[in-house]
């Protein structure tokens, strides 16, 4: 069995290796990258995850647990999940980019558990009903990691760095005011889009 500190020594470099893969890639970063970041023996970090592939695997896995712990419903508790969630934007934002095979998995896991949060949302009411809970899930996901993907286009316009909790609550902010109030007065573009998918 593990010590409590052989745990901590693991999550820090867990934690360094999630910083220096979202900086650099994970092709760009070597073992002893994240070692020296620690301020350990490129040993330890072999001892600890075996591969630079079990690193990523082990960031992968943290990724996810956050995903599906989510964020409390209080506006608290969201905030320290936002504040906490900056590596983890970094890293999203390059691994989609790196379009890795573990990025295609990051993307259906965090689908998965949306399309679960949104059904759960309509059974409770503060949802509204969707003809295409698929595609709506997806559409969803994908405007909340473009900033991250787009990241230095997006920050321009929104004075800042897409992964830091400031420039990402002003845009999520601003999502969340068109997904709750909507953006169009009437629905001529609604009523466009579904006459082209009768037709096709």
């Amino acid at each position: 069995m593990r010590s409590d500190s052989d745990l901590t020594a693991r999550a820090r470099i867990r934690d360094a290796a999630l910083a220096r893969f979202g900086a650099d890639g994970v092709a760009g970063t070597s073992v002893r990258a994240v070692a020296a970041d620690v301020g350990v023996s490129p040993g330890l970090v072999l001892h600890h995850f075996g591969s630079k592939e079990g690193l990523r695997q082990a960031c992968d896995e943290h990724v996810i647990a956050a995903i599906r712990g989510g964020g409390g419903e209080s506006s608290a508790a969201l905030g320290e999940a936002l504040q906490a969630a900056t590596p983890i934007r970094r890293y999203l934002g390059r691994a989609l980019l790196d379009g890795t095979a573990a990025a295609s998995t990051l993307f259906a896991e965090i689908v998965e558990r949306t399309e679960e949060w949104l059904a759960e949302g309509e059974r409770e009411g503060w949802v509204r009903p969707s003809a295409d809970p698929r595609a709506r899930t997806v559409v969803y996901v994908s405007w909340l990691l473009a900033p991250l993907v787009l990241g230095d286009q997006v920050g321009r316009f929104l004075g800042g760095d897409t992964a830091e909790t400031a420039t990402a609550v002003r845009g999520a902010r601003a999502g969340m005011e068109m997904l709750t109030d909507g953006l169009f007065a009437d629905d001529r573009w609604l009523k466009a889009y579904s006459a082209i998918e009768d037709l096709t």
